[in-house]
């Protein structure tokens, strides 16, 4: 599969610009079902269902014809069959594969400028063919000095230029799209976007994954079935990337021999086990774990890199994916609907009830279900809280699609696994380990420190509110009432009994302004007078379509919160 190179001009073919190219994608494929998943309203579909008109194989045509940032925009939506039909999933899926090599002339001058010396006084050994080829790198085969095989990941010349230039394009649609549309309200294109470009920096920033190789080899470390490569330091620049070179075969390629001479159950345990300990102990999802970026060594462990795409979950957000997770495990839909309630942002007209009942029904479902995997559940909750409108955090997308690629991946490495089981027994791991994490030097020591400042100021604050209440001078401050529908209601109703008095004063000084001779009549009546009583009907018309529209739509609203009843 061949995609433009980033040297190519931006300017496509039929001289029309890149805005136009965007916007003939958009009209194109804005009724072919790409992103059936998004339903706001109305019944919810579940994960499967047959989506509308389009032709998937040309969808990725015409991405790929875009240039790179499409080509990373289909590659994310191919790890989100939360969003788009199953069809264009698999349609997308081969955008992960190799893509036309740059010239490796294009290649030495990247390293040699990042790197600051000659590629042959680098390496010994430099290979001119590329091991492979993807959307924003290269990468090759060489020898150190030393003797050490290594691999080198190249950026390609000018990619980060392009990037940035059709982000910026792509943020106008969505700011527009989440302004001028409903579904833009309830969704947040320019969110969404604004994490696939923090994603593309992370991917172009070749130091921090150096980092996150180093990191995540420590942090593996207890699962000796797992190896991480690592880095060669004095090689690593923000474009190009010097780690040990993996040997063996990829987990989609393995042949029934291999099978016979090693089972591959406890591989595919230990990633399991692993990435949950990376992801609720550490705090770092890699949610890219794919079949690309694992390989079965011939010494017999499972070599896991290209780790660009790793997020940072904080602790407090960490402990409420682990009780959320752990919920749905157990199958307690409330507490699940509760723990994402906590960590997400109500937007306007969340429907409470909606995500309650709907939430727990899935999860009752998953819990009486032995074949429904983690992925799909948490995927399956985000939609939900959107159709609710509800928006969740990017973080727990993340999570899903972590867990669904893992699922993938363990189905490819040994179908027998039972994935829900190791799960359920590596949760518990992870609970002990955070407990154990808890009561470090460094944690009980930063504890103590509270405690004493809580037993010094607490004497000192507690005679200072019983000074206050015996004075009857305590007040008390309530927050987030003026988001509230209550507040909204008030408003509302000011608002009306306002417009009220304007149209009573309006028509009162009318009437009043007609007994005042004046030299400018209209209609024989003064002027004045005549527009005053003009401007009290159009105000007061206005006030009352406004109240019978508004009647309409909350008895409306309240018929079909009783359907759902």
């Amino acid at each position: 599969m061949s995609t433009p190179d980033a040297n190519d001009s931006p300017t496509p073919v039929g001289g029309m610009n890149r805005r136009q190219q965007i916007v003939r994608l958009l009209l194109r494929y804005r009724n072919s079902g790409v992103f059936s998943g998004i339903v706001l309203d109305g019944e919810l579909p579940r994960l499967g269902k047959q989506p509308g008109t389009g032709d998937p194989t040309q969808f990725v045509t015409d991405l790929e014809a875009l240039g790179t940032t499409f080509v990373k925009l289909g590659q994310l939506l191919s790890t989100r069959p939360d969003m788009i039909p199953q069809e264009y999933v698999t349609a997308l899926e081969r955008m992960q594969e190799q893509v036309a090599p740059v010239p490796v002339e294009h290649i030495r001058t990247v390293i040699e400028e990042d790197l600051g010396a000659p590629v042959s006084k680098l390496f010994l050994w430099f290979d001119p063919e590329p091991l492979g080829c993807a959307s924003i790198a290269q990468v090759h085969r060489a020898e150190l000095h030393d003797g050490r095989q290594v691999a080198i990941k190249v950026q390609k010349p000018d990619i980060a230029a392009q990037l940035r230039s059709d982000i910026g394009v792509l943020r106008s649609f969505a700011s527009a799209a989440d302004h001028l549309t409903r579904v833009g309200r309830k969704v947040r294109f320019s969110d969404w976007l604004d994490e696939f470009a923090k994603t593309l920096r992370m991917e172009l920033d070749y130091e921090a994954e150096a980092a996150s190789l180093e990191r995540f080899g420590r942090h593996l470390a207890p699962y000796p079935e797992l190896w991480v490569p690592q880095p060669v330091g004095s090689l690593c620049s923000r474009r190009v990337l010097t780690m040990d070179l993996v040997p063996g075969v990829r987990v989609d390629a393995i042949a029934d021999v291999r099978r016979t001479e090693q089972p591959m159950l406890p591989l595919a345990a230990a990633l399991v086990r692993g990435y949950l300990d990376q992801i609720f102990v550490h705090g770092e999802i890699h949610a890219d774990p794919h079949p690309g970026n694992l390989r079965v060594t011939p010494d017999g462990r499972l070599a896991i890199f290209d780790l660009g795409m790793v997020a940072h979950v904080p602790p407090r957000l960490r402990e409420h994916l682990l009780k959320l997770l752990f919920a749905a495990v157990d199958g307690r839909g409330e507490e699940v609907a509760d723990e994402i309630i906590a960590i997400s942002t109500r937007l306007e007209d969340y429907d409470e009830e909606r995500h309650l009942r709907e939430t727990g029904q899935m999860i009752a479902r998953y819990a009486a279900s032995g074949t429904v995997s983690e992925g799909h559940v948490v995927l399956e909750i985000v939609r939900i809280a959107t159709a609710s409108n509800l928006r969740t955090p990017p973080e727990l997308s993340l999570l899903g699609k972590a867990l669904l690629n893992l699922e993938g991946v363990c189905r490819l490495l040994a179908p027998e696994l039972n994935t829900r089981n190791v799960v359920e027994q590596q949760l518990q791991h992870v609970v002990r380990a955070r407990l154990r994490k808890s009561l470090s030097r460094a944690n009980l020591a930063s504890e103590a420190m509270e405690l004493q400042q809580l037993l010094r100021d607490g004497p000192r604050r507690m005679f200072d509110i019983l000074s206050l209440l015996a004075e009857n001078r305590l007040q008390m401050k309530v927050t987030g009432l003026e988001e509230s529908r209550l507040m909204e209601n008030i408003q509302k109703v000011a608002n009306r009994i306002a417009a009220g008095l304007i149209t009573a004063a309006l028509l009162l000084s009318s009437v009043l302004l007609m007994q005042v001779p004046t030299r400018y009549t209209l209609f024989g009546y003064p002027a004045f007078a005549i527009v005053l009583f003009l401007l009290g009907v159009v105000v007061g018309v206005g006030l009352i379509f406004s109240s019978l529209l508004f009647d309409r739509r909350t008895r409306s609203r309240e018929r079909e919160e009783r359907g759902h009843r």
